[in-house]
């Protein structure tokens, strides 16, 4: 018998409450006493700023310039370049995402990793957030050095001007966390396609319809938008933008929430047990894409 017909509310993901951005229309006393309450108990959140934010607070006081950092200075703390990597310094995957190129670029990604955050803690828990930001994140700087070893192996063809078009090189030198935070903009746009959301639990009422959808077209639009001004920078070169790792970012994320989707209202311990699975299966995946990647490079 199916917990509708037992007039059962399924368990929520992680047993807080699902709530809403603050800007969005319709909240009433309850909602926003969860909204307070998440900015609580969003300790993934809190602690992946309070990381990007001590690094670059670290890498100022030794004597890098807050507004733009040089290319050595970046590569100094971290940042990923696709040679470097392929030679061996595969750290990089990890410790470019928390390298910000100034403080304009650490202050608009850590607005949107909080905002993100907050949102999606309550749906993924502590560690599934920080599993889809450190995924998502590795996923999309490997993207990047794939386009460069792909416009290095597709050099002097006419195939080669579609790479360039994306702006990846192995020379590039890519930092910050923007990667990582289209992984969970991907993420969320497929967990928030889950309208059981909307059901009661445990004395909280679930997310009226209305408001789970106005949600997930929120978080697209934050996609779509970023999306269409990284690529806008290809034509109109004013600032450098990973492309790549954006996309490759964006996709992971998407991909990881398919198969953690059925399970979100099947309980905790069975929602759980399937995020550790496709986090150990993604990645085992992203391994096996980076020994190819080396193998193609040499």
């Amino acid at each position: 018998m199916s917990l509708q017909q037992n007039n059962v509310a399924p368990e929520y993901p992680t047993g807080e409450p699902v709530v809403t951005p603050e800007d969005l229309p319709g909240r009433n006393a309850e909602t926003r006493s969860a909204a307070k309450r998440s900015r609580v108990w969003s300790p993934a959140t809190y602690l992946l700023l309070a990381i990007n934010i001590g690094v670059f607070v670290f890498m100022v006081m030794s004597g890098v310039d807050a507004k733009l950092p040089s290319e050595g200075s970046l590569l100094h703390f971290g940042a990923n370049n696709a040679r470097l990597v392929l030679h061996g310094q595969w750290w990089r995957l990890v410790t470019a995402m928390f390298v910000h190129v100034g403080l304009i670029h650490l202050a608009t990604n850590m607005w949107c990793l909080w905002n993100l955050g907050l949102l999606g803690e309550p749906l993924l828990g502590f560690f599934g957030m920080v599993s889809v930001y450190l995924l998502t994140g590795v996923a999309g700087n490997l993207l990047s050095i794939a386009a460069g070893v792909l416009g290095e192996l597709l050099a002097g063809s006419p195939l080669a001007l579609l790479v360039q078009w994306t702006g990846a090189s192995m020379d590039e030198v890519g930092a910050g966390a923007s990667g990582a935070v289209f992984g969970i903009a991907g993420i969320l746009i497929v967990l928030l396609s889950n309208r059981r959301l909307a059901e009661p639990r445990s004395g909280h009422t679930g997310i009226p319809f209305e408001e789970l959808r106005k949600l997930r077209k929120s978080v697209m639009n934050f996609a779509g938008i970023n999306l269409l001004i990284g690529l806008s920078t290809v034509v109109l070169p004013i600032v450098r933008i990973d492309n790549m790792a954006h996309l490759g970012g964006f996709t992971y994320g998407f991909m990881l929430g398919v198969p953690l989707l059925p399970r979100m209202t099947s309980g905790r311990k069975r929602y759980l047990q399937r995020q550790r699975i496709t986090f150990a299966c993604s990645a085992l995946l992203l391994a096996l894409v980076a020994t190819m990647l080396s193998r193609l490079h040499v």
